[in-house]
């Protein structure tokens, strides 16, 4: 059945809901209940019946369970962490060593350095950088806004320029079942790699943000974004290095092991919710051993107590995240992506062609909140337009993988967007608000670099 604007319509109102009411699960639920009413031909039973059944369906995919327990045991970590007095120890070694670091801009160097730095997973880039800054960030008044900013703009941004990760097998994967097809030629690696250089958003992403750690720089409702006050959680803290960075060690080096043995060898092939769910099931057990048995820095039942209540902290982002993957299989039944994508097909100049693939891979991902959705969807639709119409290819896939992110990154129901603000301790709609003047000035850049190469 076709839905026609409908299928655009009902993701925007979604999204216009929840910057205007700022309850990001209300507006989500009158987002997907609305999306059903259209699909159950306006039978309002029904429709209520698939907004709650659809939440049980969800749960039944493996990698779903796995995000969301995924998500509460972070908030476990985290509150273990800042309970054994590792995060107030952190703080009090870098005060001690290093001066630079110890101030707005070493804070907030600190986050983009580790950022930059972790490429493996968006998810677990976000959430170090986070967890590790933050601290550091409240003490010298830096706003958890801008932490979630640099959080996120290190993320997707990063893990798509350096591909040696869960995105770099996908979009291979896209671009060799293109070759295999027949419908371009080449080797798959080589126009993976090629195709960095036009990855303008993220390049002129990570550029911007370099620019806000090093100048401070401010632009829209960033300038009224106020820092959290910093509190010690233990007085005295001695200053120490290891309790902090060990478990953080941890839980990174886990993922890639995690990717190796779930792909039977093949890095490439591993699946990236099964890495990051044994990752923190492992870094658990690290910190148990490390608190509890080794340094005694924490009891048994204060592990615990810690533990459960970190979980509870997570609850409200994991129903976030839940309702969020649900409107996105709402808006798949919509056919939004096809109905843009057929919009523009045929109707499209030639010489502007891979600016429009990125604009409709940009409102694709805005509209449905995932990035790695995009890429599926609109790399085949892409590399076939290119093809045909005798284009660069690297400059194409290039195009969809800038506008995916994009679109991604400016989302308010992206899971990417909603880590950023779980691991900064930033109010969601908040950093939503905060990002986007930055996220349209780095659209605007990409948007002019690929009219020019065009």
């Amino acid at each position: 059945m076709e839905y026609g604007i409908l299928s655009i319509a009902i993701p925007l109102l979604t999204i216009l809901l929840a910057i205007i009411t700022k309850d990001v699960i209300v507006s989500l639920m009158g987002g997907i209940f609305v999306g059903e009413l259209v699909i159950h031909d306006y039978n309002i039973s029904e429709a209520f019946i698939s907004l709650f059944d659809g939440v049980i369906e969800l749960f039944a995919k493996g990698w779903v369970s796995k995000t969301v327990i995924f998500m509460l045991l972070i908030g476990a970590i985290i509150q273990i962490i800042s309970k054994s007095g590792a995060i107030d120890g952190f703080v009090a070694y870098l005060s001690e060593k290093s001066k630079k670091i110890d101030s707005p801009r070493g804070a907030m160097l600190l986050a983009f350095v580790i950022g930059t730095l972790i490429f493996i997973e968006s998810s677990i880039t976000s959430l170090v950088a986070g967890t590790v800054a933050r601290p550091l960030c409240d003490k010298n008044g830096v706003s958890r806004e801008k932490l979630a900013y640099i959080c996120d703009s290190t993320s997707a941004p990063i893990c798509s320029l350096i591909p040696l990760n869960a995105w770099g097998a996908l979009l291979l994967g896209l671009i060799v079942t293109a070759i295999g097809s027949g419908v371009i030629q080449g080797d798959g690696i080589s126009l993976l790699i090629e195709s960095v250089k036009y990855n303008f958003y993220s390049i002129f992403t990570v550029l911007l943000v370099l620019v806000v750690v090093l100048f401070d720089f401010d632009i829209g409702s960033m300038k009224y974004a106020k820092p959290v006050v910093y509190h010690k959680t233990i007085t005295n803290a001695k200053s120490a290095l290891m309790p902090m960075v060990a478990p953080i060690l941890v839980m990174v080096l886990s993922v890639p092991v995690g990717l190796y043995l779930s792909g039977d060898g093949d890095i490439f092939k591993g699946s990236g919710s099964t890495s990051v769910y044994y990752s923190v099931i492992v870094t658990l057990i690290f910190l148990y051993i490390y608190y509890v048995i080794g340094s005694h820095s924490l009891s048994h039942k204060e592990y615990f107590k810690s533990l459960y209540s970190g979980m509870g902290d997570m609850i409200l982002v994991s129903v976030i995240l839940i309702f969020a993957l649900q409107i996105g299989g709402v808006i798949k039944e919509l056919h939004t992506a096809q109905y843009l994508s057929e919009v523009l097909n045929g109707n499209i100049p030639t010489d502007m062609l891979p600016l429009l693939i990125f604009w409709t891979a940009s409102v694709m991902a805005f509209a449905t909140g995932t990035s790695w959705g995009t890429f599926s969807i609109m790399m085949p639709i892409a590399l076939s337009l290119g093809s045909a119409m005798h284009l660069d290819i690297p400059l194409v896939i290039g195009a969809v993988i800038s506008g995916g992110i994009f679109g991604d990154h400016a989302s308010p129901i992206s899971d990417t967007t909603i880590i950023s603000s779980m691991a900064s301790g930033c109010d969601h709609i908040e950093h939503v608000k905060t990002q986007i003047p930055y996220a349209l000035l780095s659209g605007s850049f990409a948007s002019l670099a690929f009219w020019l190469v065009s």
